[in-house]
């Protein structure tokens, strides 16, 4: 009895010292890189950010649209599959108290009236004014938390008539797990 007395000690006193964690998102590109925080207020966008990143998905994409005081855009190229198939289509989560402020991330989509979210798309708001013209209209599911001078500088670099770089800007999207306490300096607002 004894021991088992001690035993659950030890256990609620571990218990008591482990931190919880989050997800985090990971950006990995040849210019460095970048952390999000992905929101609870958009689950779907969310899972399917983790999923995607998960699986592999846009490790062997590239930021393939990029515009100075606009976005930096990743994942599948403006290709027919990526807006029609049915498995990359997500219903939009607006909010309002997401919108399109300087390093929010959102999901890019079509011109569909039911601003169905392309979930093999996201995009970096880069313009430091926000782009509220685009605010419930587009899906915003994060937040740059870590990296936004990589994204200035993605996007500045070269690039050809449809903005995509001259020189590839790979993606290596992971998902991590930080302690709250990791957590708090990097993005003391997190919900």
């Amino acid at each position: 009895m004894k021991y088992k007395f001690l035993l659950f000690f030890l256990l609620l006193q571990l218990s008591c010292t482990m931190e919880k964690t989050y997800d985090i998102g990971e950006i990995i590109t040849p210019q460095g890189d970048v952390l999000i925080w992905l929101y609870n207020e958009t689950p779907k966008h969310k899972a399917s950010f983790i999923e995607l990143a998960n699986n592999g998905y846009w490790d062997s994409l590239t930021f393939n649209r990029v515009i100075p005081n606009f976005v930096a855009q990743g994942g599948c190229p403006d290709t027919p599959e990526g807006f029609n198939d049915p498995e990359y289509l997500l219903e939009p989560e607006f909010n309002n108290s997401l919108q399109h402020f300087y390093g929010e991330i959102g999901a890019g989509r079509d011109d569909n009236p039911g601003m169905v979210s392309a979930r093999c798309q996201f995009y970096v708001v880069q313009n430091r004014d926000g782009l509220h013209r685009l605010d419930n209209k587009f899906t915003v599911f994060g937040k740059v938390i870590k990296g936004m001078p990589i994204i200035d500088a993605i996007t500045n670099v070269e690039r050809d008539s449809t903005n995509m770089p001259l020189t590839p800007i790979t993606l290596d999207v992971n998902i991590i797990s930080l302690t709250e306490s990791e957590l708090k300096k990097l993005y003391p607002d997190y919900k």
